[in-house]
């Protein structure tokens, strides 16, 4: 989570929808806005979202009356992904979860935000020949917006992960100066190795013979001229598990993790394997959360396979937080 030194959402009021665990919450409150309401429908996640922010999310957004919603400036969501997803069954709209978005535009329809704020896996773009995202983005059209979509990959922004999600930013058509908006470009590198805890005690070390490492690790981060560190922005595979499928692939931590997952198999299922001092195994739950820009107060689910499932699910905040930056730069011109 980077540190943010002013305020200039202070006075801005924010719903999160879709909540799962507060990514959206950190970012938009980490610039002054003030959340008037979230939704959660995982009772799990939804109990997280509470012990962490204080506000209990209501469940099923399909059953709550947008009238009963207060009214907000901006709307975030996250909404469920797994309807277009490559790895699942792509059904897109025809999946009960891929027509959550048409709640987005119902409660849009009715509160008419300033801003709409989403973040959803990179597949939407290309998902049914393109005919959902088109979909998409003519709802929000007929609306009233104009909208702003890219792929990020949150190994780009300060976090070692390589997670590729594609974020959406509409404007109210009223907004002065919307077409100054811009996505960040500013890029940070940053090692796996920097997120490790010392000596974790729930995660799961692997100690089986068909072990192999096939590449040497890298041992140093070497330093440039310029005194930064040159660490490759990817992940590095070096070994294998059993037959070297998905979860059984094993990483270099000088590099980047893999893309935490809240569903996969394998032996590193939802984390992937790293060597870490002479030991593969997976990452734990902190380790996740670290990878996904939480801060070190926030509070963990005893639960490790809720936590998995969590963080797996959850936006990263150092993303969110550089486009919000980019939104206040709009919405304070």
């Amino acid at each position: 989570m980077i540190s943010i030194q002013n305020n200039k959402l202070q006075g801005y009021s924010f719903i999160d929808l879709f909540a799962g665990i507060g990514g959206f919450h950190y970012a938009l409150n980490s610039f002054g806005a003030q959340c008037l309401y979230a939704s959660e429908w995982d009772k799990p996640a939804a109990e997280t979202y509470y012990i962490n922010h204080h506000i209990m999310p209501d469940g099923d957004i399909t059953k709550v009356d947008e009238k009963n919603i207060p009214y907000h400036d901006i709307l975030c969501g996250g909404f469920p992904c797994q309807a277009f997803s490559i790895s699942g069954k792509q059904k897109g709209f025809e999946d009960t979860r891929g027509t959550l978005f048409f709640d987005i535009a119902r409660i849009v329809s009715f509160h008419k935000p300033k801003v709409i704020f989403m973040e959803n896996v990179k597949n939407l773009e290309a998902h049914d020949g393109g005919k959902t995202f088109r979909k998409v983005l003519e709802t929000l059209e007929e609306l009233g917006y104009t909208t702003y979509h890219k792929v990020l990959n949150s190994g780009d922004y300060g976090v070692p992960q390589h997670r590729e999600r594609i974020y959406i930013v509409s404007f109210r058509n009223d907004i002065r100066n919307k077409e100054k908006f811009k996505f960040p470009t500013t890029k940070s590198a940053s090692s796996l190795v920097d997120v490790l805890e010392e000596n974790p005690v729930d995660a799961k070390i692997i100690n089986r013979p068909d072990i192999k490492i096939y590449k040497k690790p890298i041992q140093v981060v070497e330093k440039s001229l310029f005194g930064e560190r040159e660490i490759p922005n990817c992940p590095i595979q070096i070994g294998v598990v059993n037959k070297g499928g998905q979860g059984e692939r094993i990483y270099d931590p000088v590099g980047h993790s893999i893309t935490l997952s809240a569903y996969g198999g394998g032996a590193g299922a939802k984390t992937g394997l790293y060597l870490v001092n002479g030991v593969v195994r997976k990452l734990s739950p902190r380790e996740c959360a670290r990878l996904q820009g939480f801060p070190e107060s926030f509070k963990i689910p005893s639960n490790i396979n809720q936590a998995y499932k969590q963080f797996g699910n959850s936006v990263t905040v150092n993303v969110l937080q550089n486009i919000v930056g980019e939104i206040t730069n709009i919405l304070a011109s």
